[in-house]
């Protein structure tokens, strides 16, 4: 279980996490929705590790992170795995020398036995033959693909996924999805996305918590959130100009 206690976190002065609190239940997919620069992403990295709160605690299975020294730290982050936005691949690095990064940096496995985890994982998101390819000859949704096998190369307890729809037509969007959704059923993960696409939201998700002004303002089912009566989130997912959401984040 991961909980988010009254979380507050700024930059330069300016408030971005305002008392955030939220809870995430193992085994369950949860979506944090909500309008970009809302600070859906600043709260993945809160929960990973790579931010510390300016006032608040995260407990991952009851342990404050906060407290987490260097080692706690590299060990903790060894039960999570996380697809980024934009893939984050090495473009130095074939396909498998990628997936295989933190096999290699935190395992004793022999190289043999890498490779074929390797393989394996490449094989449960759709991707065949392609170890010794580099990003660069990889497509949008390839190369997403190859950025979601790594996130599961090392068996993690958690999965944390930055806008995995983000510059991927529908249709490969919605491969992605379906192997996100896939992947939970088969593995036995908890997961946690951040997202505004609500295509994707809907199709992944288990729960949806809504983001905005700094804090988690409703939480629910997606048949919950589809028949809310608050007009914050209405405005928001379906997508209207007028409601009381106004101004731009910058």
């Amino acid at each position: 279980m991961i909980e988010i206690i009254d979380v507050y976190k700024s930059f330069n002065g300016k408030p971005v996490l305002n008392g955030v609190n939220l809870t995430i239940s193992k085994g369950e997919t949860l979506t944090i929705i909500g309008r970009s620069g809302e600070g859906k992403s600043v709260l993945l990295k809160h929960i990973i590790g790579l931010l510390k709160p300016d006032r608040g605690r995260i407990l991952i299975d009851g342990e404050d992170i906060g407290d987490f020294n260097t080692r706690q730290m590299v060990e903790l982050r060894k039960r999570f795995g996380m697809l980024f936005q934009g893939s984050a691949l090495f473009d130095s690095m074939t396909v498998d020398e990628n997936v295989g990064l933190g096999l290699r940096e935190h395992s004793s496995f022999p190289e043999a036995k890498i490779k074929a985890i390797v393989k394996e994982r490449l094989s449960q998101v759709g991707l065949v033959d392609v170890e010794h390819i580099k990003p660069a000859e990889l497509s949008g949704g390839m190369k997403k693909r190859v950025g979601l096998a790594r996130a599961i190369a090392m068996d993690p307890e958690y999965v944390l996924y930055d806008e995995p729809t983000t510059g991927l037509d529908p249709i490969m969007a919605d491969t992605i999805n379906g192997l996100i959704a896939h992947l939970q059923n088969t593995l036995n993960i908890t997961s946690i996305a951040v997202t505004h696409d609500m295509v994707s939201a809907y199709k992944i998700s288990d729960r949806l918590a809504m983001l905005y002004n700094g804090k988690i303002i409703f939480s629910g089912t997606p048949d919950e959130v589809k028949n809310t009566t608050d007009q914050v989130v209405l405005q928001f997912i379906n997508g209207r100009a007028e409601g009381p959401i106004t101004g731009i984040n910058s």
